[in-house]
């Protein structure tokens, strides 16, 4: 799961990235406006963890532009404003949620992950399909209790697609996630990573099969 955290304090951005990466998200930083609306626009998240003292604008102008977009992506504000206009005003601009600075970083856990399973309809580490059951966490998979390792580009395709299981996951949206990882991808990359992993799923009764014009869609082989 994608966060973007938004925080210009460099130290408490530092202690909160790699508190969100051992409890196994995936953390990019940005420590102004115009970089997180920027991110926004161009990658995909899970969950946006939002500061409103800025140096370049007000923390609720990214929320305001980001809810303009009809984007529905989860927003816990953490802030050291904690007057009960700038908590109306969060919430009534969008905001899912609203912690004020000094803050407890289990209750700020607890938190995310209230966000996150209501975003994602009960999400939790494990993600189970048919045989297949990925630990997020850990970026464990195993089947029917037997590891599978994969290479980190096609686990990062996979983690995409169980995301999403049932749904169409668009080709740009699997680059994007990939592309936050690690370099850029060659233009043939994500199909492929499609190609070795229906090669590992197919003998398990996992499909994927390409909706053309809109991307790929992840299926048991048996809903034909």
């Amino acid at each position: 799961m994608r966060i973007l955290l938004v925080e210009d304090d460099n130290v408490l951005a530092d202690g909160l990235s790699r508190s969100l990466a051992d409890w196994g998200f995936d953390v990019t930083l940005a420590v102004t406006g115009a970089y997180a609306d920027s991110a926004l626009r161009t990658q995909p998240y899970d969950l946006i963890i939002l500061d409103l003292g800025l140096p370049d604008t007000d923390g609720l102008e990214v929320l305001r532009q980001l809810r303009a977009r009809k984007s529905a992506i989860p927003v816990l504000i953490l802030t050291a404003r904690d007057r009960l206009n700038d908590r109306v005003g969060g919430l009534e601009l969008g905001a899912d949620d609203y912690m004020t600075k000094p803050f407890e970083l289990r209750e700020l856990e607890a938190r995310v992950r209230a966000l996150l399973r209501r975003s994602h309809g009960g999400f939790d580490h494990n993600i189970t399909f048919a045989q297949l059951v990925m630990d997020t966490r850990n970026q464990h998979i195993s089947i029917a209790g037997t590891p599978m390792v994969l290479p980190p580009r096609e686990y990062g395709v996979l983690e995409a697609l169980l995301l999403q299981a049932g749904r169409v996951v668009s080709k740009d949206n699997i680059a994007q996630r990939l592309a936050a990882r690690s370099e850029e991808l060659a233009d043939n990359a994500i199909e492929v990573y499609i190609h070795r992993l229906r090669k590992r799923l197919e003998p398990l009764g996992i499909r994927i099969r390409t909706v053309r014009g809109l991307g790929y869609l992840l299926e048991r082989s048996e809903d034909e």
